[in-house]
């Protein structure tokens, strides 16, 4: 029975997923990574979506738990995540006003990352920016 269970601890962390590379290779080509607020507003004609530092921080305030824990909001911010990838809307949308008009709604990307890399890059948005501000 152990070696079951260490074969299988084994195989999963083979195939384990590390978020940043799928940012790099899914989200990157539009979400820059960190940029600061000044620099956004003197570059902002060539970017084609919000740097990822602003999208995180939107998440931060606008995903609210009533009793406050930290995990439930963990939680429930990757469950919003891995969802808005695959059906991204203006409803749902926790970007400012100005940024739906400037860049529009990210395209679905519905079939071009499986569960577990919608989940690796979900936790690479959080824990990446976590103390992050977009200033």
């Amino acid at each position: 029975m152990i070696k079951i269970g260490l074969f299988l601890s084994l195989s999963l962390s083979l195939f384990a997923v590390d978020g940043y590379s799928v940012y790099q290779k899914k989200c990157m080509k539009c979400h820059v990574e960190i940029m600061e607020k000044s620099e956004v507003l003197k570059v902002i004609h060539t970017l084609k979506a919000p740097p990822m530092i602003e999208v995180s921080n939107r998440l931060r305030e606008n995903i609210i738990i009533a009793d406050d824990d930290q995990d439930v909001k963990r939680r429930v911010t990757i469950a919003f995540i891995k969802d808005y990838i695959e059906n991204p809307s203006v409803q749902y949308s926790m970007c400012h006003p100005m940024a739906i008009e400037k860049f529009g709604i990210m395209p679905s990307l519905k079939g071009k990352l499986n569960e577990v890399e919608k989940q690796a890059v979900a936790e690479w948005i959080i824990d990446r920016y976590r103390e992050s501000k977009f200033r």
